[in-house]
């Protein structure tokens, strides 16, 4: 399994040494040739709009969505979730849509610019350790969204089927959870191994208690119409 990183802008290294410490075969994609030969996505944080510039006219953006079509998993996070949700507020700006969240940018301020927070979640007993940069918020989740963690009582680490997306960086920390978890998730997808609701068989959950909240959102809680992009598996 070879994992792709864009590194087109953004704190791709970053991803590339957690892949590193865990023994991942990975690739670095700059180019639509480099993204053909990947089993699974990251997209990371940096400067969204940069990014998305940058994707377009490199016809790298065209090679993402044919990578959502042949079913590859991605992982976004922080402005690699933005690039992934369905819609994009404050201000508004394309996305390639694939992930069914609704995202405001820069929604924790620039009080709030760079901060360390712990917070319980679905991956592991203790809290994990979650490093927000100018983070987005997600503020809607289509019915079929599971939610991993929240922080301050808002979705900040949700999974779409087989896309992950987390507002905040865990590349930045030394916590592998979320990374494993995502290879996990990825080698899953490959092996055709999911359950019903679209969780690994492998998965084991951590207590009901672990999270303020339910781990699954409800559709009160998404605010998404019926229309919403159903799950990708």
């Amino acid at each position: 399994m070879k994992i792709g990183i864009l590194a087109v802008q953004g704190d791709y290294e970053a991803h590339a040494r957690m892949l590193q410490r865990l023994g991942a075969d990975y690739i670095l994609v700059r180019t639509p040739q480099d993204a053909a030969q990947v089993d699974a996505m990251i997209l990371p944080g940096g400067e969204s709009t940069t990014m998305l510039k940058f994707l377009k006219e490199e016809g790298l953006e065209a090679a993402l969505r044919a990578l959502d079509a042949r079913g590859v998993p991605f992982f976004g996070t922080c402005a690699g979730a933005i690039l992934l949700a369905r819609e994009v507020r404050a201000p508004a700006q394309e996305s390639l849509g694939l992930a069914d969240l609704v995202i405001t940018r820069n929604a924790y301020g620039r009080q709030l610019s760079s901060e360390v927070r712990s917070a319980p979640s679905q991956l592991k007993s203790e809290p994990l350790e979650m490093v927000f940069i100018r983070a987005p918020w997600i503020e809607e989740i289509g019915p079929g969204v599971e939610v991993l963690a929240r922080e301050g009582g808002r979705p900040v680490l949700v999974r779409d089927g087989r896309i992950l997306v987390s507002t905040f960086h865990p590349e930045l920390t030394e916590d592998t959870t979320v990374h494993e978890y995502f290879l996990k998730l990825a080698a899953g997808h490959l092996s055709g191994v999911y359950s019903g609701f679209g969780r690994l068989e492998s998965e084991v959950d951590a207590p009901a208690a672990a999270m303020d909240g339910t781990a699954r959102s409800t559709s009160s809680e998404s605010g998404a119409s019926p229309s919403a992009p159903r799950p990708r598996f």
